[in-house]
């Protein structure tokens, strides 16, 4: 059996990949979808993050040795968890199969501007501000999602996430630092990898995957419409994109 580990961004929980999980069950045979929280997020909110990604690595792989998940395992992860999965995979490649890294962004392939559009600034400035969890997940959804149908159904989720596991400001402002100074090696990567964009990002600008892509000599595909977070806007997109990998690499 293959088990796929799934590691979400910045301030985020497992339970944000709502029904993807099931959908990666579906679309590859035989694979077991364990969805980790980084430290400091979700059922992990208590700890504090580390401030560096190879550190929110080795936090994650301590997690999985103590549920008994041995590895290799392929790894699928947005935004600041794929960084994490990258330093994972540069590291450790003996454990890692392959991975699958959406809308994400990493020196030494992209600006800091492209990796987080100042038109943001802003609006994350008054996140660290706000303690009302339906108006921070607003803005949350505004920033990182495309999607009309099911928003309000989704949102009414992420308020109760939030009020369940509020993620302190300390917690979130060293993920920030962690994903802001991380870098990782020019060289290819020996295993497989898989990027996956959205055109309509509005939080990283989407040359930043097609330029890691380009520089990785990898594989990628990019979706038209979608925003930051893909799974949500188009899940059944993401899991054929994976599929149809998975198929190729056999």
């Amino acid at each position: 059996m293959n088990t796929w580990i799934l590691l979400r961004g910045l301030t985020r929980e497992s339970r944000h990949w709502g029904g993807f999980p099931a959908l990666m069950r579906q679309a590859i045979d035989n694979s077991h979808v364990v969805a980790l929280d980084l430290p400091g997020n979700g059922s992990l909110c208590t700890q504090r993050s580390p401030a560096t990604v190879d550190e929110l690595a080795d936090v994650c792989r301590a997690e999985l040795q103590r549920r008994g998940v041995r590895p290799p395992f392929s790894m699928l992860a947005l935004s600041l968890g794929a960084m994490v999965t990258v330093s994972w995979m540069v590291r450790h490649p003996e454990e890692v199969r392959g991975c699958v890294l959406i809308n994400t962004s990493m020196r030494p392939f992209c600006p800091f501007y492209r990796r987080l559009r100042p038109a943001n600034y802003p609006t994350l400035l008054r996140l660290a501000l706000s303690a009302d969890a339906a108006h921070c997940e607003r803005l949350i959804m505004d920033m990182t999602s495309r999607r009309a149908a099911g928003a309000e159904s989704t949102l009414k989720d992420w308020i109760t996430y939030r009020t369940q596991h509020r993620v302190s400001r300390g917690n979130a402002l060293r993920q920030l630092v962690a994903a802001a100074r991380f870098r990782t090696s020019r060289a290819t990567p020996t295993k497989p990898v898989l990027v996956l964009a959205s055109t309509r990002d509005a939080l990283v600008d989407v040359r930043c995957s097609r330029t890691l892509a380009q520089a990785w000599q990898c594989g990628f595909a990019e979706h038209p419409d979608a925003g930051h977070d893909l799974p949500l806007d188009d899940g059944p997109w993401v899991a054929e994109k994976i599929s149809a990998w998975v198929a190729a690499l056999s």
